[in-house]
């Protein structure tokens, strides 16, 4: 059994910080991309930003230039660095991952249970 787990979320103040992040745990075999999308109220889920294995990562234009996603995959583990946090940044974030849970297997998607990021005015 799989579980991401999220922490980090919080109350900001617009201009502050927060650094979410998201451990994988349970029967891993290895892990593919792991990203982070988040969901407004009233708005459908986006994709935030998205690290592979290696390091590469992408990155929503809204947020280019003020989030870092980086990874430690000894740790199993996905960040999410946050600055200069904006009024519409607000919002659900969730962690996913692509993962195989032994060597025959094939591919799987999860998801964290989510957690709240609220940036006041």
């Amino acid at each position: 059994q799989v579980q991401l787990v999220e922490s980090g979320g919080g109350l900001v103040q617009a201009g502050g910080s927060l650094r979410l992040s998201c451990a994988a745990s349970g029967s891993i075999f290895s892990i593919n991309v792991m990203n982070w999308y988040r969901q407004a109220p009233g708005k459908q889920r986006e994709l935030v930003a998205a690290v592979t294995t290696g390091g590469s990562a992408n990155y929503a234009g809204s947020v280019k230039g003020r989030f870092t996603i980086y990874r430690d995959n000894a740790k199993n583990t996905v960040y999410l660095q946050m600055n200069s946090l904006k009024p519409e940044d607000t919002g659900v974030y969730y962690c996913y991952a692509v993962i195989r849970v032994n060597s025959v297997s094939s591919y799987s998607h999860y998801w964290g249970q989510g957690t709240q990021v609220t940036v006041s005015s």
